[in-house]
């Protein structure tokens, strides 16, 4: 039998071992949060969500949040980056991957209709869609520049080849690139209304219309 004094003690420690492991902070898996905060502002865009949205949504607390990733602003920037990588590269694959700008511009709507559609998931993107109704002027700028340094990289890829003979010497290269970057954000606007896949496949053959054949079609 169990002295009543022993029973006390043995009962003393686990009460105190029950409270230490209350006490315990849970493990915490950053990725995992920054994942659920990129779904969030995906889905809500960067004015949208607030601070007790995100705290929810990762299942932290603020102290924990700010110190983990920061403020809202560092933790949106770190999202856009992991979106890049994550998500939005296809583009930029697409332009350095395929031999012409022609390809490469077919390739990046074609998968543009795949990835704004992706079931399970919100839909666009999120560089384009985060900026809609934002007051927050240095996010504002942030993902202009994003969106304008992706439509460069596409002036760029035209004009290459335009020197190269590809394309014919008139190619109005920076033109062609911003019908491509408007294409591009109406694809991601038109996703999050509801269009289809199919339906933004058939969006981007009509695009491809407007392109000059290559030089070597012509004659």
């Amino acid at each position: 039998m169990v002295s009543s004094e022993k029973s006390g003690q043995t009962g003393a420690q686990a009460r105190g071992a029950a409270a230490r492991t209350r006490g315990r902070p849970r493990s915490f898996d950053r990725a995992t949060a920054l994942e659920k905060a990129l779904m969030a502002f995906w889905e809500r865009g960067y004015e949208a969500t607030s601070v007790s949205d995100l705290t929810r949504i990762m299942d932290i607390g603020a102290p924990s949040l700010y110190a983990a990733f920061g403020d809202k602003r560092a933790l949106f920037e770190e999202v856009v980056q992991e979106y890049g990588v994550r998500y939005g590269s296809f583009g930029t694959r697409a332009l350095t991957e395929e031999p012409t700008a022609r390809a490469g511009i077919e390739r990046m709507l074609r998968e543009a209709a795949v990835e704004y559609t992706v079931p399970g998931r919100p839909h666009g993107c999120l560089v384009i869609h985060a900026a809609a109704n934002c007051s927050t002027a240095e996010v504002e700028e942030s993902l202009r520049q994003r969106r304008n340094a992706n439509i460069t990289g596409i002036e760029d890829r035209i004009r290459a080849d335009v020197a190269a003979g590809t394309l014919p010497p008139d190619t109005d290269a920076t033109a062609l690139a911003r019908y491509t970057g408007a294409m591009i954000q109406g694809m991601s606007q038109q996703a999050r209304d509801g269009a289809s896949r199919a339906e933004l496949e058939a969006l981007a053959e009509i695009a491809l219309a407007v392109w000059p054949p290559c030089v070597s079609q012509q004659g």
